[in-house]
């Protein structure tokens, strides 16, 4: 199990790749698989983290079988946080 660090630097990790990905392909979701594999997330902490990412309203999750994330996708409230931040950061 992830300590509380980690889990809160993989959901931030989730979310910049989410927007990231999305501002660079066009493309509005991502799968799990390729959110596990970049950010090295084991698939258990992955699945907590969208977990909770979703019960905050800020993605959506398409769920395999197991539990785990087949797409994940911002919402339009995970869009506007992360645009928000982009903007503090300017």
């Amino acid at each position: 199990m992830a300590t509380l660090h980690q889990r809160k630097n993989h959901r931030e990790a989730i979310m910049k790749t989410l927007y990231e990905g999305m501002e660079g392909s066009g493309l509005p979701d991502i799968s799990g698989a390729r959110l596990r594999d970049e950010l090295e997330i084991p698939e258990q902490d992955l699945a907590a983290a969208c977990t909770y990412l979703v019960g905050e309203g800020l993605v959506t999750v398409r769920w395999a079988h197991g539990d785990a994330p087949a797409t994940v996708m911002l919402t339009h409230q995970g869009i506007l946080l992360m645009e928000a931040e982009e903007e503090d950061r300017c």
